[in-house]
């Protein structure tokens, strides 16, 4: 894995933490259940409940290991220290389309908050790289799979 720093808001950071506590917990205890009921069923080589149940044990401890090395390497952002005179992690930025004339907002955050559903995009995507470091009223593109896309900021706020 990668040792470098994972940007978190405090609110990522947190849900980092209670999944962790879930896996490590409720789910670790659930799939122990399920181990020893499958192991009641008798002979381990054609036991498919149990292949099963270790496969979902080993997925488990990775996500464990995965989660806690994004917890390891963490850099919570400080909502103090954003400001709204450039493009940075944490902010709401609001942008035009100069292609199709749409407004959109986007919030940017590190890459392992991104949920699209709520226009949360990463830093280092590429509108988000893009945009990092933008003032308002610059025009910014951002070079895509779909090819070059203009975008005008109209508004960064916190």
């Amino acid at each position: 894995m990668e040792d470098k720093e994972i940007l978190l808001t405090q609110e990522g950071y947190d849900n980092l933490e209670k999944e962790l506590e879930y896996l490590k917990t409720e789910k670790r205890t659930e799939i122990s259940e399920r181990i020893k009921i499958a192991l009641g069923f008798g002979d381990l080589s054609e036991n498919s409940e149990y292949d099963e149940a270790k496969n979902a044990q080993a997925a488990n401890e990775m996500k464990i290991a995965e989660l806690e090395n994004k917890i390891r390497y963490a850099k919570i952002i400080d909502e103090s220290e954003i400001d709204t005179k450039t493009v940075q992690v944490g902010n709401i930025v609001t942008v035009l389309d100069m292609e199709y004339d749409e407004k959109c907002e986007y919030t940017i955050v590190g890459s392992t908050e991104v949920n699209l559903a709520e226009n949360k995009i990463s830093n280092e995507s590429p509108i988000g790289a893009a945009l990092m470091g933008a003032k308002k009223n610059q025009i910014v593109e951002a070079q895509t799979p779909g090819g070059v896309i203009k975008f005008k900021v109209l508004d960064i706020k916190k």
